[in-house]
C-alpha cells in the first residue's frame, strides 16, 4: 500500500511494517521529512524540557526529540506492536524514551507533567478528537506548547482517500479529515491560546512531483493551509 502514492494508515492499523516499507520509499522520505522538520520547528527548542508524543508510533518523533536534548522523553499509542517497535528502536539509538500503551482520550499522566506535547496523524481516526485535545491541554504544563498536525480536509489526498472510503476501504470511510481552522477552535475550546497555524504537503501523492515542489512547500505553508494535505497547529496553555 504504501508504495502507491498513498501514506500508510495510522497506527494500530496493519502495525509497524507498513510504516517502515513507507519511509523507505522516495514519497515516503520527501514527505515524512518535510512534516517532522515542520513539527520540530513548531515545538521549539526543546532542550532540557519534558515532551509527550501522543499517538507516538514506531517512537520516531520521539527520537527526534531525545536529539533535540530534551530532558524527558514520554511515547504513548494504543497499538502494543507499535510500542513494541519504539522500544526496540530507543534501544538501537540509545536513547532513554518511556514507553506506555494508552489512547489519547484517556492520558495516564498526571495534570501539569509536559513542558511539551505533539500528536500528529492521529486525530483524524479519534471519534472524540476535543476530548483528546482536552487530554493533552492537561498535561501541559502552564506556558507549555501543543503541536497538532493532522491530516488537512482540503487537498487532494484527501479527495483519494475519500474516494476510497466510498469505494469500501474503512480506515479512510471512517477517517475525519478536518481544517486548521476546526483544529484551532478546538484547543481554544481546551483553553489553550493559538499561536501558528501551518500547512505542508501541497503536492499530490505522485513521487516525481513531490520531488520538484518540496523546496517551495515550507514557503507555501506559511502564507496558506488551502491544499495542504497536513495542517498543523501550535497553541500554548
Amino acid at each position: 500500500m504504501a508504495n502507491i502514492g498513498e501514506a500508510p494508515p495510522p497506527a494500530g492499523q496493519f502495525g509497524p511494517a507498513v510504516y517502515a516499507t513507507w519511509r523507505r520509499s522516495s514519497l515516503g522520505d520527501i514527505t515524512e521529512t518535510l512534516e517532522r522538520r515542520l513539527i520540530l520547528r513548531l515545538a521549539g527548542p526543546l532542550q532540557g524540557q519534558s515532551v509527550l508524543d501522543v499517538g507516538c508510533g514506531d517512537g520516531t518523533l520521539a527520537l527526534d526529540a531525545v536529539r533535540s536534548g530534551a530532558a524527558r522523553v514520554v511515547g504513548c499509542d494504543p497499538d502494543p506492536r507499535m510500542i513494541a517497535r519504539a522500544a526496540e528502536q530507543a534501544a538501537r539509538a540509545g536513547a532513554d524514551i518511556s514507553l506506555a500503551v494508552a489512547r489519547s482520550q484517556a492520558l495516564p499522566f498526571a495534570d501539569a507533567s509536559f513542558d511539551a506535547v505533539t500528536c500528529i496523524t492521529v486525530l483524524a481516526f479519534v471519534p472524540d478528537a476535543a476530548g483528546a485535545i482536552r487530554e493533552m491541554a492537561r498535561v501541559l504544563r502552564p506556558g507549555g506548547r501543543l503541536v497538532i498536525g493532522d491530516l488537512g480536509r482540503w487537498s487532494c489526498w484527501a479527495v483519494r482517500r475519500r474516494i476510497r472510503g466510498w469505494f469500501g476501504a474503512a480506515l479512510w470511510r471512517g477517517a475525519r479529515f478536518r481544517s486548521a481552522g476546526e483544529l484551532a477552535a478546538m484547543a481554544a475550546s481546551a483553553g489553550l491560546t493559538v499561536d501558528a497555524i501551518n500547512g505542508a504537503i501541497f503536492y499530490p501523492p505522485w513521487t516525481a512531483l513531490a520531488r520538484r515542489m518540496a523546496p517551495l512547500d515550507p514557503a507555501l505553508g506559511q502564507v496558506t493551509t488551502l491544499g495542504a494535505a497536513f495542517v498543523t497547529v501550535r497553541a500554548t496553555k
